[in-house]
């Protein structure tokens, strides 16, 4: 049984282990890639070089397959050349694809060299698609035969290994264009005579190499089947895409969205340096610092109203954070329905419509009970209404930029996920500051 993995990290950290590298490296053995991915990760720069080096040669390729960009771009730059051959004897198509934007061209021209003719084919294949296309990422392991096969062929494939997530077989004409799909299933209480066409799928979902990979992956995790056909322009069949490469390119996509939301790389190492990780995140904090001076400009201009009311600057938080956090939940509902494409026009103004509904209940709700809390703080009734409308105008307006922030964005071509929170922000708070400081100067002066 697997060491629970935060247990082993303490144990390489704090060198009781670390000072037993046969030990260390007995327990590795066991172990999958993605577990030894995993912890590679999760250690300190000079813990993860000791623990790489240890780490059969056979082994590494498929461990770094299995590892975020920059963590292994670490173990790439320090892996002696020599090692390269033997570390890239079993490398396909597949691993090169992965591994090509962390590698040097030097080691990608010789793990192509590597290659045999086929897999070569292959990579020339796929790098024709960008790696936000399917195209990119097809599985070629399928079990494919021509369109008048019958039965006893189809029976006769199967005796051969049958790939991973491999429920099909796709037909295809003399052309290599993809015709039908029959289902493994089906076969077996066929007549040996009977032609693999008549017992196909009566309409399959073919993916082009040239969609989405969020699309794709989708549409493979709803179509009940292990794999669905991918194909070029022409029908011609590439290869097909199985549902754990779906789910994992799934996985990938929200963990970016969730990165990008607070305007970071998903491949970010945990321990990368200071100066990287600093110049990766100091864009962010640059902007974030020039939304939070064009809201205190906006303050600004109410600066007799604070010096007279000395209670409203008291309360402008209260206001701004209720806006922030109304808008944010409308905000993650609205991009993750950009991300699944269930957000179009048609239906944009009934979705307008409902989270102005919402803001306005939650508004009425909370800007009662925050008028009442402010009223018996400052025993002020005049104050305790300019809360409460300022409240519910806030979270109103929020409800609204929740959904044209993002819908905007996604127009323009910029990803929502990484510059909506920024942009929702400034405006909740400058509409939130405006409004309860310009209520306090027509109310409370």
């Amino acid at each position: 049984m697997a060491e629970p993995l935060p247990d082993l990290i303490e144990e390489i950290v704090t060198e009781s282990m670390g000072d037993d590298p046969a030990t260390l490296l007995a327990t590795l053995a066991g172990q999958d890639e993605v577990y030894i991915a995993s912890l590679l990760e999760s250690l300190p720069v000079e813990k993860r070089l000791a623990v790489w080096e240890g780490i059969p040669r056979d082994r590494k390729l498929d461990v770094l397959v299995e590892m975020r960009s920059d963590p292994r771009e670490i173990l790439i730059d320090n892996t002696p050349h020599d090692e390269w051959a033997s570390i890239f004897a079993d490398i396909d198509a597949e691993d090169l694809l992965e591994l090509l934007d962390s590698l040097p061209k030097r080691l990608v021209d010789m793990a192509y060299e590597s290659l045999d003719s086929k897999e070569r084919k292959y990579f020339r294949e796929a790098t024709q698609f960008p790696d936000n296309q399917i195209g990119h990422w097809v599985n070629h392991e399928q079990l494919v035969l021509p369109s008048n096969a019958k039965v006893r062929e189809g029976l006769r494939l199967l005796r051969r290994d049958i790939p991973q997530h491999c429920d099909s077989i796709f037909l295809v004409n003399r052309s290599g264009q993809f015709s039908a799909l029959v289902k493994i299933s089906h076969l077996f209480n066929a007549q040996d005579h009977v032609s693999l066409f008549d017992l196909s799928e009566e309409s399959v979902t073919t993916i082009q190499g040239a969609d989405d990979t969020m699309n794709a992956s989708l549409l493979v995790q709803r179509s009940g089947l292990a794999s669905l056909p991918v194909v070029d322009e022409n029908k011609k069949l590439l290869g097909r895409l199985d549902v754990t490469s779906a789910s994992e390119l799934v996985n990938e996509f929200y963990e970016r969205q969730v990165m990008a939301s607070a305007g970071m790389d998903e491949d970010e190492d945990l321990f990368s340096p200071v100066a990287k990780s600093a110049k990766n995140r100091a864009l962010w904090l640059g902007i974030n610092l020039l939304t939070a001076f064009l809201a205190s400009w906006f303050i600004g201009l109410f600066e007799g109203t604070l010096q007279q009311v000395v209670a409203l600057a008291v309360l402008m938080p209260v206001v701004a954070s209720m806006g922030g956090i109304a808008g944010s939940q409308t905000l993650t509902l609205i991009v993750r329905g950009l991300a699944l494409g269930q957000v179009t026009p048609a239906n944009l103004r009934a979705l307008m419509v409902k989270e102005l509904k919402v803001g306005g209940v939650n508004g009425v709700i909370w800007a009662l009970v925050i008028g009442v809390v402010a009223y018996f703080w400052f025993t002020d009734a005049i104050l305790g209404l300019v809360i409460c409308l300022a409240i519910l105008f806030n979270i109103v307006a929020a409800a609204l930029a929740g959904v044209f922030v993002p819908v905007i964005l996604d127009k323009l071509k910029i990803d929502p996920a990484l510059s909506g929170s920024v942009i929702l922000t400034t405006v909740t708070d400058i509409v939130g500051f405006v409004a309860f400081l310009g209520l306090g100067t027509l109310f409370l002066l």
